[in-house]
């Protein structure tokens, strides 16, 4: 074989044209691909796997000749597997190719399908190293490789030119599997590797001799390679013996087989011994059916005896024998891939449901529709628990006999039963128990819960049962009048929104309206207070907490459609609550409530609405834990985003309107977050939804019949070039930054990280923001800056209004400076502007006093109603979805009557083009869970990041 390689290797492309051959090698991953010329030119080279050199060789092959076939010697270029598998899926497509390559191609692409299938096993090579190979392999993948062997065309074959005994080519259903094992053998060779075998040798590419592993990879592949399938079947005389009888049944286990590749062939292993099978299971099948005992003995040593046996037809069970294979030595055979079939005669299945809730009519709930309390707080349930064995329900008297016989089989009811005694006793020590009712409510509504690891299935009775139908099915209860008060008419969504809360609140239970922005949640909230003022059991005054931004617009709210109905503000210097009287609304922020929890915990409220909910997202600040010590007859929370990052913060918000029904939060986090946001347990993200439901009700614009009379949105993303000056930033902060990046440690990492991701974002929308420069030469440096000049020129001579968002106050600045250069009126509205002060930005802007309001995102991005302006830009890019939704809802929303245009720029190349595809994958995945933005690109590998933040195109 020679060494040197060509003087110019060719490209792929190249190899891609010639013929190609595969020769086997040991251990498997050492095969290689050769590729040769058939005209017999050299193929020249391609390089290979990091650290190899490519090989050549000359060798023998087959090519077509007439009729017939002819032998030629020809030079060859050698891959290893793993360089040659690109070079072979390209060829199989390649309208060039020879047939040798396109048929390698195909049995290349049929391996790569097996192994992300996981069809990989460990064992030892024939030289005995190290080799994973492909399997187990079912009837129809064992078909497609026959098939694929069948189709080999001659020029496949191949074999080194050494002149060393007679020609023969391989056998090409063993050359194909050869070639399945050869890539089954290259691709898992990881540091995972080693935790599915038995130590680091599986994860190294270099061949190593095991041969202290013999007897493991034995049975690995007597647990894979027999032809056939073991399962036993139980066996059981005396089961008709009457009640007289004192013959207790007797049990015994008989092997039967079944054919792999055709599972209808079914025998038990004594006809297999005497032969009377027939050829249906192959020439092997002793063999096969004496491995498959071997294993399921290990699984189940009580199955010994079979290896013994001259024939190895039944084994007899005694009474522990029976009781260990009801539990542990089933799920150790299933564990083996060896099913256990009982008598269909013998009932054997026992299992439990709970039956929660006290009987109708009895004292803790209510049996009326008057709208009193279902719930009361001091309340218990008991959780009785009913038992079956079968379809047939079981006594207390009887669950105690069948704990208390201590052996598996038991005679009940003239019936003989198969029972493990330790399962009767863990049933009966179940004992009923008593739970508060929020606790129940959420069993009943989940339809289940877990007691000692189990899931077991809860049934309601009484008035629970009551309440869950009526929280189920929410159409069925009587509608609710539009208060006389209220000097408005509600929209059909509205009155249905009513309707649920007043029948939440009547039930005694908290709730969430979760309607996107501009449905109108203030008005529906306000014609609920003016319902429960009808109520002498529900009236009183409401405490509304919300955001500093929206307490005027609360009171404008209330003053407009609430005429008459006293409404006070909790805040400033001068606030008190002297004088307070049922029916009265008080207002109040979060900071002040935070600051006077005292006063406003002495108020026997009626109700307390948290507007902007999400604002107590954080179970543990101290904003939330003060909002909790707040009591009322009724909570409600409001905000059209009850999930902005994760379903900690639903839990959060849940907790505060009917505490408990979530549980804890660490078992929420545990039973339902971690398995709903990681997507890997349907049946939670179910239970959940049966959960939530009830207590949270979600509109969207985009919903049917939700105001309709909406005018169309439209969203367009708008590239934008970086200029020079933008882009010799971006790339100088990018050098430096992840040479920085790579060589700290993990928490200053993440900063360094957070500190890059603004930078970057800051030079996108203007280099003299990231420069901080103090008199800025704005024109001519941003393409950003350009785009909105564009943009704003068209607006303004259509006589049309915009607003215009940014998360960087400095950037707004600057922006309200370049407009009054260029003679254009705009308003600017940041966390720093007071109370007064941003109502009257927002009077000026509605009354039309000036046509772009400048808005600092997290500021503005909730509470307002702008619904003059027809546009909406979106300077630079939030890292949620959710929130940029929300500040477009600002002129998007009830009241707006001429069509909405959206614009986001976007620096075209830049991480913000990275960035503005994640935000839509996320948006499409709002309603599940949503990602934590900036918190998850600090998670990012070096090499993640560098390809986030690398500059692609996009510049001038």
């Amino acid at each position: 074989m020679q060494t040197a390689p060509p003087a110019t290797p060719p490209e792929n492309s190249a190899l891609v044209g010639c013929c190609a051959s595969f020769l086997p090698g040991d251990p498997a991953r050492t095969g290689r691909v050769a590729f040769w010329q058939p005209d017999g030119d050299p193929p020249g080279a391609l390089p290979s796997a990091p650290g190899e050199r490519p090989a050549f060789a000359d060798l023998t092959v087959v090519l077509p000749d007439g009729d017939g076939v002819t032998r030629a010697s020809v030079p060859a270029v050698l891959l290893p597997v793993q360089a040659a598998l690109p070079v072979l899926t390209r060829a199989r497509a390649a309208a060039d190719s020879h047939r040798a390559p396109e048929f390698w191609g195909a049995v290349a692409v049929e391996a790569l399908h097996l192994a992300a299938r996981g069809l990989l096993l460990p064992g030892l090579s024939a030289a005995g190293h190290d080799a994973w190979r492909v399997g187990p392999l079912d009837a129809s993948a064992a078909e497609r490789v026959r098939h694929l062997a069948a189709a080999m065309p001659p020029e496949a074959h191949a074999v080194p030119a050494d002149g060393a005994g007679p020609f023969r080519l391989p056998d090409p259903e063993r050359l194909v599997r050869d070639f399945l094992d050869a890539v089954a053998d290259t691709l898992p060779r990881s540091p995972a590797a080693e935790l599915v075998t038995v130590g680091p040798a599986y994860a190294s590419r270099e061949p190593r001799r095991m041969p202290e592993l013999s007897e493991w990879a034995a049975d690995v592949a007597a647990a894979h390679d027999t032809g056939v399938r073991l399962s036993l079947r139980v066996e059981v005389q005396g089961l008709s013996a009457s009640a007289a009888e004192k013959t207790r049944p007797a049990f015994r286990v008989v092997p039967q087989v079944h054919g792999v590749s055709d599972p209808t062939l079914v025998a038990d292993t004594s006809e297999v011994w005497a032969g009377t099978v027939g050829d249906g299971f192959g020439t092997r099948a002793r063999r096969d059916a004496l491995l498959a005992l071997r294993r399921a003995a290990r699984a189940w040593p009580a199955l010994a005896p079979l290896l013994s046996a001259t024939v190895p037809d039944a084994v007899e069970l005694a009474d522990e024998e029976v009781t260990e294979l009801l539990g542990t030595g089933s799920r150790a055979l299933a564990g083996a891939g060896i099913d256990v079939h009982w008598p269909r005669e013998l009932a054997r299945d026992l299992s439990a449901h709970a039956e929660v809730g006290p009987p109708y009519g009895a004292p803790g709930g209510r049996t009326d529709t008057s709208g009193a309390r279902l719930l009361s707080a001091d309340a218990l349930l008991a959780f009785n628990w009913t038992f079956a064995l079968g379809d047939r329900g079981l006594t207390r008297g009887e669950l105690d006999l069948l704990a208390e016989a201590n052996r598996p089989v038991v005679r009940l009811r003239d019936r003989w039963v198969l029972i493990d005694p330790d399962e009767a006793r863990r049933a009966r020590a179940r004992t009923d128990h008593k739970v508060a009712p929020v606790d129940a409510l959420a069993a009943v509504l989940t339809g289940s819960t877990e007691v000692d690891g189990d899931r077991v299935e809860v049934r309601p009775t009484g008035w629970l049962a009551e309440l869950r139908e009526r929280l189920a099915d929410p159409e069925t209860q009587d509608t609710v009048a539009q208060p006389s008060a209220l000097d408005a008419t509600l929209r059909d969504y509205q009155r249905r929104g009513l309707n649920w809360l007043v029948r939440m609140t009547s039930l005694g239970l908290g709730c969430c309206l979760a309607d996107d922005m501009g449905l109108g949640k203030t008005i529906t909230l306000i014609a609920l207070h003016l319902h429960r003022q009808t109520d002498a059991g529900a009236a009183g005054p409401t405490l509304v907490v919300c955001p500093t931004s929206l307490m005027g617009n609360w009171q404008r709210e209330i003053e407009r459609f609430a005429p008459g109905t006293p409404v006070r503000r909790f805040h400033g210097t001068r606030r008190d609550l002297d004088g307070l009287v049922d029916g009265e609304f008080v207002l109040t922020t979060y900071g002040t409530m935070r600051l006077d929890t005292g006063r406003l915990s002495a108020v026997p409220w009626g109700m307390v609405v948290a507007d902007e909910a999400q604002h107590v997202k954080n179970p543990y600040s101290q904003t939330a834990r003060q909002l909790r010590s707040i009591g009322a007859r009724a909570r409600v929370a409001l905000t059209g985003t009850p999930v902005e990052n994760n379903l900690s913060e639903l839990w959060a918000v849940l907790d505060w309107a009917t505490p408990g029904l979530l549980g804890r939060l660490g078992t929420f986090r545990r039973d339902y977050a971690r398995a709903v946001e990681g997507g890997q347990d349907p049946a939670a993200a179910e239970r959940l939804a049966r959960l939530v439901r009830p207590f949270l009700l979600r509109r969207r614009k985009s919903d049917p019949g939700i105001a309709p009379e909406l005018p169309p949105k439209t969203e367009t993303d708008h590239a934008v070039s970086l200029t020079a000056e933008q882009t010799g930033l971006y790339e100088a902060v990018v050098r430096e930054a992840l040479t920085e990046i790579a060589g700290a440690d993990s928490m200053a990492r993440r900063g360094l990280i957070v500190k890059l991701l603004t930078s970057l974002k800051q030079i996108c929308n203007h280099p003299a923001q990231f420069l901080k420069e103090e008199r800025p030469r704005i024109t001519g440096r941003s393409g950003k800056l350009e785009l909105l000049d564009e943009l704003l020129d068209t607006i303004l001579s259509e006589g049309a209004s915009t607003l215009v968002f940014t998360q960087y106050v400095q950037m707004a600045r600057l922006l309200e400076q370049h407009l009054a250069a260029r003679g254009v009126t705009s308003l600017f509205l940041h966390g720093g502007t007071s109370v007064t002060a941003r109502e009257s930005l927002v009077r000026r802007f509605q009354d039309g006093e000036a046509p772009v309001f400048l808005l600092s995102l997290k500021a503005a991005g909730t509470g307002l109603n702008l619904t003059r302006a027809e546009h909406v830009v979106h300077y630079d890019r939030w890292w949620n979805p959710a929130v940029e939704a929300q500040a477009t809802d600002r002129a998007y929303r009830i009241g707006q009557t001429r069509p909405v245009q959206v614009h986001r720029l976007v620096a075209e190349g830049t991480v913000e083009d990275r960035i503005a595809a994640l935000l839509h994958r996320k948006k499409e995945l709002a309603d599940a869970v949503l990602g934590t933005g900036e918190a998850a690109l600090t998670e990012l590998t070096d090499a993640e990041l560098a390809d986030l933040v690398e500059l692609r195109g996009g510049t001038r």
